[in-house]
This record gives structure tokens, C-alpha cells and sequence, in this order.
């Protein structure tokens, strides 16, 4: 009888490719995907200590199995990014937790022949759930530790894939016909692989032939290079799209944050790559209601977000993670509905400058790599990472299609096909 497994991820990008990696060794003992944890034999939970609320929906979840799990019926597995504080406490409701560096022991911790072996964590191929996107891990783990961040924690110290081999990754995907490749680490700016930092490495992937985009994921300003810039704009495939998180834009905040910024010099790499690379789209994270944070720190941030005229905000309202340096020397002073507020102005400030830079859009065609559709109306990303939706009766997902944008919104731009015609 074979056996079936179901992932619940939570968290970012990282932890998404992570269960891709998950899939791939649960695939080769066997085992198959579900779409429901009621069918389910194994459960792995890829969980995220960044917020509360993330643990808290697992011990819901784990608590939920309890029963099944008693009786034999259900094995679980925990891993992903998880604090030592948590580890213990949900160690003891999941059959297994595992280091997410470790996931290549799970066969060996399933009580699998030693005999079958899946390499190291760098060596395990992802299953894509998608044919035409892909997330590449070139790093994992961090060594800049900011006051209110788990990652050094759960991740441990930054490790590097061998640039031979990503690259390599790469052009197996092309070849099979991806489209889109999204280069994934905690800080890409700190890679390096022998004689490559990060900016030769995506030159590289960039020289490949084919029809596809390049895409990266997150970038710390401490360490951006001018290099960087210039390949972003030199290249052929790579997308004129930067996420590049600022957190707060008080310098005292930054400081308390144990970010290596400073906010003059954050302004000044989005001023030289605005200028360097056309058309670039600028997202970003800003915490709001960090401890200590006053009116007027906050109103900093405020400027900030009115001069950089960002595109894409990711909102975080500050929580206390037990085990952060932040935790141990700074009390969360600052109430829910403070913070609430505050991320309330800085929405309605970022819906103004969104709108005003989607207005360039209009009545112009753009490439659009479709993602998926739902009710007669088909979505996806432009290279600037902009969500177009239009009208097509053809099934484009996991093509390049041309679009005419006639109408745009703050979040979104909303257009005709164009190419191929109907």
C-alpha cells in the first residue's frame, strides 16, 4: 500500500523551496502527495518562528493530530525555521522535529535503509510544483543577526552552494523550459562560492541562453555593490526589480535593530540604481511599533517612505520572539493599536505612491509571464513584478504573453492581450 504525505509550509520563499527539497526525498521512499491532511500517512510541518501567531497556528494544527498520531495512523514531522524555545515543547506533540539543514536524515530517521542516501541539503534536487517557475537556494542561514530576527538562530551561519553547481541547476532548468528562476538566500549580497561573489554569479546565469527571467531574493543595502548595480543593468534576463528592505527609516531605530545601514546611505544605492537600471520597481519591509519607537521616529519612517516612493511595502507589526537579542534588552512597549495605526498610515501613504508610479503603465504593452486563472480572467507578473490581469479564453499559464495595460490600480494593472491574438 503506498504510503501518502501532505506538507503544511508556513513562511517565506525559503521554507517554500525548502518543502520542494522535502518532496523530492519523501518521492524517492515512495511516498505520495495529497491534497488534504486527512489522507495523509506523514505530515511535515515546515514551520516559521518570525511571528507568534505562525507557532501558535502549528500547535493548533499538531494538537489536531493528536488523536490519529496516538493511534498509529499519522506520523509528523517538524522542521523549518523554529526557535530552540519552541523546539522542546513541540518536540513533544510531533513524532519527529529535524534541523532544517538535517531534512537529508529524514529517510535514515524513518527508519529507511542507511543504504539510501540524499546527499547533503545543497545536493537535494527540489520537486517544482511549478513548470515554468523555479526557486534556486544558492545560501542559507545568516550571520548578521538583527535584534528582532530568528534566522541566525534557526538557520545557524551562512552556508554556500557551489557556484559551478548552481549554475549548472540553472541551465537544467532553462533547458526543461522554466521561464522564471528566482535566486533565493537570506542576504544573496554575502554569497560566495571560490572567486565568486554574487553579482559574477548571476552575470553567469544571466549568460545562459534562453527565454527566461532572473529574479533575487532579499538584499541587504550594508553590503550592495555598485557591481550589483551594474550587472542588474548590463543584463539580458535579469528583472529590473529590487526588493530591498530598509525596516525603519530612524537611525536610532536601525541601531537598536543592529541593522549596518544607515538611512543616507539606503537612499543613496536606490538613487544610483534608479538611475542605472530603467524602470526599476523598489519594494521593501519596514517594521512598525519596533520597542522604543516614538511618534517622531516613526514619522522619519514616514519621509522615508514618501521619498523613496516605493511600489511595494511589506508591512510587519513588531512581535516579540523570545530567544532575539531584541527580546532579552528591549520591552515590547508599543501597543496593538499603535501599531495598527501605524501601519494603517504607512499603507495609505504606499497606495498613493503605488498608484502614481502603476499611471506609467497605462496604454503601454508590456510582457507579462502568465501564472495562473480564475473566472474567465487570466493573471501574472511583468518583469517589474507588477500583477496584470485580462481577459483571454486561450490557456497561456507558463507563457510569455504581450499585454496593452488600459486601465491601473494601486495593487494591480489590468490590460488586453495582445500576443499571441485570439
Amino acid at each position: 500500500m503506498v504510503k501518502k504525505y501532505f506538507i503544511l509550509v508556513l513562511g517565506c520563499q525559503m521554507n517554500r523551496s525548502d518543502a520542494e527539497k522535502i518532496e523530492t526525498i519523501l518521492a524517492n521512499l515512495g511516498y505520495q502527495s495529497v491534497n488534504s491532511e486527512a489522507e495523509a500517512d506523514l505530515i511535515v510541518v515546515v514551520a516559521c518562528s518570525i511571528k507568534q501567531s505562525a507557532i501558535d497556528r502549528v500547535y493548533g494544527k499538531a494538537h489536531n493530530w493528536q488523536k490519529r498520531r496516538k493511534t498509529g495512523q499519522l506520523f509528523t514531522i517538524l522542521t523549518g525555521c523554529v526557535l530552540d524555545k519552541d523546539k522542546k515543547p513541540l518536540g513533544e506533540i510531533f513524532d519527529l522535529a529535524v534541523d532544517i539543514k538535517d531534512i537529508n536524515q529524514i529517510p535514515e530517521k524513518l527508519g529507511v535503509d542507511k543504504s539510501v542516501s540524499v546527499g547533503d541539503y545543497f545536493s537535494v534536487a527540489p520537486k517544482h510544483n511549478s513548470s515554468f517557475q523555479a526557486y534556486v537556494i544558492i545560501m542559507t542561514g545568516c550571520n548578521n543577526y538583527c535584534t528582532f530576527c530568528v534566522v541566525p538562530y534557526t538557520r545557524g551561519q551562512e552556508t554556500y552552494k557551489d557556484a559551478n553547481e548552481l549554475i549548472n541547476e540553472c541551465k537544467e532548468l532553462i533547458k526543461a523550459g522554466y521561464k522564471e528562476i528566482t535566486l533565493l538566500g537570506q542576504n544573496v549580497n554575502s554569497y560566495h562560492s571560490g572567486d565568486y561573489g554574487f553579482p559574477k554569479l548571476l552575470s553567469a546565469i544571466d549568460k545562459i541562453e534562453g527565454d527566461f527571467w532572473i529574479r533575487f531574493l532579499s538584499s541587504n543595502p550594508q553590503d550592495f555593490s555598485d557591481d550589483l548595480i551594474e550587472v542588474m543593468a548590463n543584463g539580458q534576463h535579469i528583472t529590473p526589480y529590487l526588493h530591498f528592505a530598509v525596516q525603519s527609516g530612524d537611525d536610532d531605530i536601525l541601531k537598536k535593530m543592529n541593522r549596518r545601514h544607515n538611512v543616507e546611505h539606503y537612499l543613496k544605492i536606490i538613487d544610483k540604481a534608479r538611475l542605472t537600471i530603467p524602470n526599476l520597481m523598489v519594494s521593501t519591509d519596514i517594521i512598525v511599533g519596533f520597542p522604543t519607537e516614538t511618534e517622531a521616529q516613526f514619522n522619519n519612517t514616514v519621509k522615508l517612505v514618501e521619498r523613496v516612493s516605493y511600489d511595494m511595502i511589506y508591512i510587519s507589526k513588531y512581535s516579540n520572539r523570545i530567544g532575539t537579542a531584541a527580546s532579552k534588552i528591549l520591552a515590547d512597549d508599543i501597543v496593538k493599536t499603535e501599531k495598527d495605526r501605524r501601519e494603517k498610515i504607512l499603507t495609505k501613504f504606499l497606495a498613493v505612491s503605488a498608484l502614481a508610479n502603476n499611471q506609467n503603465y497605462l496604454n503601454q504593452i508590456v510582457d507579462v509571464l502568465v501564472e495562473g486563472h480564475k473566472q474567465g480572467q487570466q493573471f501574472g507578473k511583468t518583469n517589474t513584478f507588477k500583477t496584470v490581469t485580462f481577459a483571454s479564453d486561450n490557456n497561456v499559464i507558463g507563457q510569455f504573453v504581450q499585454v496593452k495595460i488600459v486601465e491601473v490600480g494601486s495593487w494591480a494593472l489590468f490590460g488586453e492581450l495582445v500576443y499571441p491574438v485570439e
